[in-house]
């Protein structure tokens, strides 16, 4: 009771002085102010300003009289719970308090400096696995200023099944000075650019523009809900990036071209093989020693049009580096390991999805990647290869009238472009949803760069039997680098 009673009379001491703080003139409230508070607002404000600086827009200075008040006027009264007489509001209050608070600094945290991003697929085996989770560093390229600064800080899009954002205001792209710009080869993360509109009944909310080649727009919107989403709150996709702003690439037999020269493939790149076999194949081997995931093996399965039934070839589809390949061939099991073919059906579905240039995803191009300033003709590829970079990343209203082009509504024979463009493509090449579906990233779309694996967890096998790799813990998430 006496010790209850002590904490009581120190809890009114405490609430007293905070009172007395609150009241008064402008002077009489900075007289009252504690040294060491002066020097906690003193820390606090040299930060402040350096963050103003760094953003590039002093108007945001204007926020400095805020935190002047809330370490020394206090005009507004932020700490009103604390003088409530009931204890249950006191409590509540002093956990919201602390939970705002850190929010807060995550919201900061996430956005000016990195944040923790997951692998979801498997089209960066064997450098990064499926189940890693990375640090991203924002800072590298520099930063974006949110362009939907209402959001959720732990939340891309979607919270509890709703929209973690609201979509207004949206403010202008704008990039804070980073320490460099993205280079070849490079581990990207960025946000997908096709993600813009998004058909959200859909498993992984479907992708609307091949559904569209596919069905026709009014079938999907009729039959569908479809939403926008806007640039910074596009699902995030992680890619290595190949080619660079200004730059012409090709792709022969799978292998990348810059300007007419081959590059180096990173060291763990992986194709997919056709795997010949007798008997039943080792499936334990391969997903536990040969390092194959589940969801990569694919079998060759026909199916009877007459009746219905499967019949399975002793054949697997399984995507391997080259130290994979010169593995399983040592198998008794295996007969033969071939490069897998791919043919001119996939014309249709390459970037520009529904324009059949007669590319593949092995052979493609050649493509001239978009670059800030540079100038193109508007003819009728350059607008199936570049008309969504002008209408839907740079925002003009393009429209084509008796076959010429009208850029928010005037006659225009060429185009400059106002960003920059990238090419990114994934390490497991024949299993990777990248720039050759979908095309450019646009520079405003840039996250940041993974650095090291924060912890990975495989999916394929359970907590008693290694679905924490320990070996992976802290590794460097871009090694090829």
């Amino acid at each position: 009771m006496k010790d209850d009673n002590k904490n009581n009379k120190v809890d009114s001491t405490e609430q007293d002085e905070e009172k007395v703080r609150q009241t008064g003139s402008l002077r009489e409230r900075l007289a009252r102010v504690k040294k060491t508070r002066w020097i906690r607002f003193g820390v606090v404000s040299a930060i402040f300003f350096a963050w103003v600086a760094w953003l590039g827009n002093w108007w945001v200075a204007l926020a400095w009289f805020l935190l002047a008040d809330i370490y020394l006027t206090q005009f507004i009264p932020w700490n009103w719970w604390k003088f409530s007489k009931n204890k249950v509001v006191r409590t509540i209050m002093s956990w919201v308090d602390a939970i705002v608070y850190a929010l807060i600094l995550v919201y900061f945290l996430f956005i000016f400096v990195g944040q923790n991003y997951q692998i979801p697929s498997s089209s960066l085996e064997k450098t990064l696995l499926t189940g890693d989770f990375l640090w991203v560093n924002k800072m590298v390229y520099g930063p974006r200023v949110p362009q939907t600064p209402l959001h959720f800080p732990l939340a891309q899009n979607e919270l509890l099944g709703h929209k973690s954002y609201i979509e207004h205001p949206q403010l202008a792209y704008h990039r804070l000075k980073g320490f460099r710009n993205v280079e070849r080869g490079d581990i990207v993360v960025f946000n997908f650019p096709a993600g813009d509109t998004v058909v959200v009944d859909e498993p992984n909310n479907g992708d609307y523009y091949t559904r569209v080649f596919q069905e026709g727009r009014d079938a999907v919107w009729n039959n569908h809900e479809v939403i926008y989403r806007p640039v910074d709150r596009r699902d995030n996709y992680v890619k290595r990036c190949l080619g660079l702003p200004g730059e012409t690439l090709k792709i022969v037999n799978g292998i990348v071209y810059i300007n007419n020269k081959p590059i180096p493939e990173p060291k763990n790149v992986q194709y997919n093989y056709e795997v010949k076999y007798n008997g039943t194949p080792d499936y334990d081997y391969l997903t536990g020693e040969l390092g194959v995931t589940n969801e990569d093996i694919n079998r060759n399965v026909t199916i009877d049009p007459m009746t219905g039934q499967q019949f399975i070839a002793n054949e697997l589809y399984l995507p391997l580096t080259a130290a994979m390949k010169a593995e399983l061939q040592k198998c008794s099991w295996v007969t033969s390991v071939e490069r897998a073919k791919y043919g001119p059906a996939e014309g249709p579905f390459t970037y520009p999805v529904g324009v059949d240039y007669g590319w593949t995803h092995n052979d493609y191009g050649p493509v001239w990647i978009p670059k800030k300033g540079a100038s193109i003709e508007l003819n009728e590829k350059n607008l199936q290869l570049y008309g969504r970079c002008i209408k839907d990343y740079e925002g003009n209203n393009l429209e084509i009238k008796g076959g010429k082009a009208y850029i928010d509504g005037k006659p225009a024979s060429r185009y400059t472009f106002k960003m920059d463009y990238y090419w990114m493509m994934g390490d497991n090449r024949d299993n990777s949803l990248d720039s050759r579906f979908w095309g450019f990233v646009p520079e405003d779309h840039i996250v940041g760069t993974p650095m090291f694996v924060i912890i990975s967890f495989d999916k394929d096998r359970g907590w008693t039997s290694g679905k924490i790799r320990w070996n992976r813990i802290f590794i460097d998430a871009n090694p090829d680098k």
